[in-house]
């Protein structure tokens, strides 16, 4: 039987050093007695040198993870950390294996060891207790960890305070950082550490940021568990805290502000330009369609396209958006898609030069192939912008009935441009509640392939056209 005592300063070190020597040798974790300081001799415990006779490799991140589990205060720490060595040896895969029961122990005083560090971090409090004409300032803190985990964490406080001379007390091992040197010594009981003036500041400080409105104890007392209170001099103030939360937070409720910030008048501009409530003259709409920048399409656009008809008619004919040819010419419904309509309206008895014609949408979207410009569909944004524009024509006209063409008119009126074909001749309503006949727009007969679908198509236009003149006969 072997045996192996850790000390307690340099554990990590020496333990790695006793693994290695034991597995070069092939020695069985059974045969091996570890302890540390505080464990009784073996009567059987053999110290005889070993020597190697075989090279092994150890996967880095075992060795990551022996170099926190050292400072547990688990006392069989030492053998379950070997006893895993021994079987990853033979099998590195296991390293990964997250159902392995000895691995996931392993892990979880791994976390515990990292917590405890954290804690440790946070929850040191120094006092001063150099003379005011030393050359280095000099510092002292008592502190309580719950695993050994003074010596793993004092190079963070060497990096925080290098410029000042420090020691962190604890009843298992002492860190003494002066002169830019760390050494470490066993640990003692608790001293009487001077009164700091500093402390108040820091109490004053932690009373002000404290936010009685989102005072959740069960989580302060997570991230701060109460065995650090009686060490941290904020902490007796903390019960008293939270007994005045509730009318902390009253008083916090009252006094508040009953204006809003200045950043709202911000908001409430913006939601302004959003919102559909032109209300200049009639005569004065065109031109301010005209010089509308509500959305990006007006930067390719030749120009807005505004509507045209008369102002008292009892159609309204609202289509998707310009096509090239509109876009040019800065009328609505001219190009091929706007011809078509004009022959099957004849058909249909519906005189255009009675109705108001415009579109949805008044600025042409395309992308440009070539010499030519392919049409591109609005998105809903840019319907949302030019809304503004459909709403102050149908406050202008009033007419008895609007005539959607296409899905981008449905969504424009009706807030929805889905199953298109399935709605065409139906009745639905603006927001406002104006009649809302629904239909295909003359475009979709042009790209129709088929020649009975073509057929179809056109006579359903065609009914849905003569549906609206009877409406409004």
């Amino acid at each position: 039987m072997h045996r192996a005592v850790m000390p307690r300063i340099g554990t990590a070190q020496a333990w790695r050093d006793a693994a290695r020597q034991f597995l070069t040798a092939g020695i069985r974790p059974e045969d091996i007695v570890w302890g540390d300081a505080t464990t009784a001799p073996d009567l059987f415990g053999d110290d005889t040198p070993l020597r190697p006779n075989m090279q092994v490799t150890v996967p880095r991140s075992f060795i990551s993870m022996a170099s926190s589990v050292v400072w547990h205060s688990d006392p069989e720490r030492f053998a379950r950390l070997y006893a895993f060595l021994w079987r990853i040896k033979d099998a590195p895969h296991l390293i990964t294996d997250r159902g392995d029961a000895d691995l996931s122990r392993l892990r979880r005083m791994e976390k515990n060891v990292h917590r405890c560090q954290h804690k440790m971090k946070a929850f040191v409090r120094f006092r001063e207790i150099g003379q005011p004409d030393a050359p280095r300032r000099s510092f002292a803190a008592w502190f309580e960890p719950t695993y050994h985990t003074v010596e793993p964490t004092a190079d963070f406080f060497v990096r925080r305070f290098s410029d000042m001379d420090w020691r962190i007390l604890t009843p298992d091992v002492c860190a003494l950082f002066e002169n830019g040197k760390l050494t470490f010594s066993e640990g003692q009981e608790k001293p009487n550490l001077p009164e700091d003036a500093s402390e108040q500041l820091w109490i004053t400080y932690f009373q002000n940021i404290f936010n009685p409105a989102r005072l959740m104890v069960k989580a302060m007392q997570s991230e701060m568990p109460k065995k650090y209170w009686k060490n941290m001099p904020e902490a007796a103030f903390i019960p008293q805290m939270i007994a005045d939360a509730p009318a902390r937070a009253r008083a916090m409720a009252e006094t508040a502000p009953s204006l809003p910030p200045a950043r709202m008048a911000q908001i409430q501009a913006q939601l302004t330009a959003h919102q559909s409530a032109w209300d200049g003259p009639k005569d004065a709409l065109p031109a301010a369609i005209a010089a509308c920048t509500r959305c990006p399409l007006h930067c390719n656009a030749t120009q807005a396209v505004t509507g045209e008809g008369p102002l008292d008619a009892g159609l309204m004919i609202v289509g998707e958006q310009p096509g090239d040819q509109e876009d040019l010419s800065g009328r609505p419904f001219i190009g091929p898609a706007g011809q078509l309509f004009d022959q099957i309206a004849t058909q249909a008895g519906l005189d255009r030069t009675q109705a108001y014609v415009t579109n949805a949408v008044k600025h042409f979207k395309f992308t440009p192939h070539g010499k030519r410009r392919i049409h591109q569909r609005p998105n809903t944004s840019e319907i949302d912008h030019c809304r503004w524009w459909l709403d102050a024509e149908i406050a202008q006209v009033q007419p008895k009935l609007i005539l959607g063409m296409g899905a981008t008119a449905a969504e424009a009126l009706t807030g929805s441009r889905d199953a298109i074909l399935n709605r065409s001749g139906k009745v639905e309503a603006t927001p406002s509640g104006t009649p809302v006949l629904l239909t295909l727009h003359p475009s979709y007969l042009l790209r129709v392939a088929d020649p009975q679908a073509k057929a179809d198509a056109t006579a359903q236009f065609r009914n849905d056209l003569h549906m609206a003149v009877r409406m409004l006969a």
